[in-house]
């Protein structure tokens, strides 16, 4: 079952609400949204489990008594992502030109085409923070060489795919989702580089695949701010000395805290890009 709870409120009160709510339900796989919706905003948890019961308890053990103003209700089982991307045209990013199966016969001359269509895994490129990635990555190639990169939380293989269609080099793509990870090795083979990308499940850089891998020269990671955060000594274990990290996900409120836990593990912070409200970060291993 799918349930959404939802709260309308100021924004500054919001913003926090929903840094707390992105930590506590980072493992749960729930997606945190927070919009304007005037004459105020509204801060939406979408919520994959078993009850109204346990999203209440849930929220409560987050937030404490700012829990009992959220509306909670259940979700018809539609493929959401799926619905609202439908038709949607083709996303340029940098020399790349994402599109569905719908365009396949009419794209423009000039491009790098990577065909993704809207389905049950994360990343189609019409996101600020997958666009955003393609563009900073795109910059980043053109810059210095990459031999041996990592795709964690790859969802649709998006990023994985152009990266390996750029160096023609072996990409090494995770994410915790099974179907994603079907979705992906679907995806690159579609796009024609199923020789080069390989997709596993794995939580987190947990997986001995990664850990023979390692060190990588590129860690890519579009997730969310809180593992992102969880993750950073592990980052630093798995990255090569110079390597670089490109983080995503985050907010441009929430960067701040994402670069502090990185420099803590002797990371320099390269660029910051902002696309609408989110951030793209470059990091640097510099030790």
């Amino acid at each position: 079952m799918s349930w959404r709870a939802s709260l309308r409120a100021e924004r500054t009160c919001l913003e926090t609400l929903a840094d707390r709510l992105e930590a506590a339900f980072a493992e749960e796989g729930a997606v945190v949204s927070l919009f304007e919706a005037p004459p105020g905003w509204q801060l939406d948890l979408y919520w994959d489990g078993v009850g109204e019961a346990a999203l209440r308890e849930a929220l409560a053990g987050a937030l404490g008594a700012q829990a009992s103003g959220f509306a909670v209700e259940e979700l018809a089982e539609t493929d959401w992502v799926g619905e609202s991307l439908k038709g949607l045209p083709p996303v340029p990013a940098g020399r790349f030109l994402v599109h569905g199966a719908h365009d396949r016969d009419r794209l423009p001359a000039g491009r790098t085409a990577i065909e993704i269509d809207a389905g049950q895994a994360f990343g189609t490129g019409h996101h600020e923070t997958t666009l955003g990635c393609l563009q900073v990555l795109d910059g980043l190639a053109r810059r210095q060489s990459f031999c041996n990169a990592l795709d964690l939380g790859t969802g649709t293989g998006l990023l994985a795919i152009a990266l390996a269609k750029l160096t023609r080099m072996p990409v090494l793509a995770s994410d915790i989702d099974p179907i994603a990870v079907r979705i992906a090795a679907e995806n690159a083979r579609l796009n024609r580089v199923g020789h080069l990308v390989e997709a596993i499940a794995a939580t987190g850089l947990s997986h001995p695949r990664i850990r023979t891998s390692a060190p990588f020269d590129l860690i890519i990671a579009n997730i969310l701010a809180g593992p992102l955060i969880a993750l950073a000594p592990k980052m630093r274990r798995h990255l090569a000395p110079g390597g670089t990290a490109l983080l995503s996900g985050i907010l441009a409120r929430q960067a701040s805290r994402v670069v502090a836990a990185y420099r803590g593990q002797s990371f320099a912070l390269e660029a910051e890009h902002r696309f609408g409200e989110w951030s793209v970060l470059v990091l640097v291993r510099r030790d």
